[in-house]
């Protein structure tokens, strides 16, 4: 397997967060996992350039700063540019979608209904970014 990541997910709700780790846990992957519950404290762990993490997830619903804002800031700002993100949402809207990549997403994941479909994708995007060249700063 690919080496362990240290993933910041953007996420306000707790139940999604608790999915996460429970679906870490259940993969038995050991991947750091920091929690931002909105943009803003996101924002601020990025301001310690010693912990930029590996991967961001990030959910596009949030308060104070949406997804879509975050993410414009972040690709805005050469420092931390860099950082590759994915959004984890559960909008399928085309909008959003098209946004998101015009501004220099990652990648965009659906957050499917099944846990077990979730179980998946989560397993194939941490496989994939921890096989993944990445640079660091």
């Amino acid at each position: 397997m690919g080496r362990q990541l240290n993933v910041l997910l953007i996420e306000d709700n707790l139940i999604e967060i608790m999915k996460m780790k429970r679906t870490l846990s259940l993969l038995e992957l050991k991947h750091t996992i920091n929690v931002a519950n909105n943009g803003e404290e996101a924002l601020e762990v990025l301001e310690d350039k010693s912990k930029f993490p590996d991967l961001i997830l990030l959910d596009l619903n949030m308060p104070k700063v949406s997804g879509i804002e975050f993410l414009t800031i972040l690709k805005n700002n050469d420092a931390i540019k860099h950082i590759p993100t994915v959004i984890l949402t559960t909008s399928d809207n085309q909008k959003d979608l098209e946004e998101c990549y015009r501004i220099g997403v990652s990648g965009y994941i659906l957050k499917p209904l099944k846990y077990d479909d979730y179980v998946k994708k989560i397993e194939s995007v941490m496989s994939y970014w921890s096989i993944n060249e990445l640079k660091k700063y």
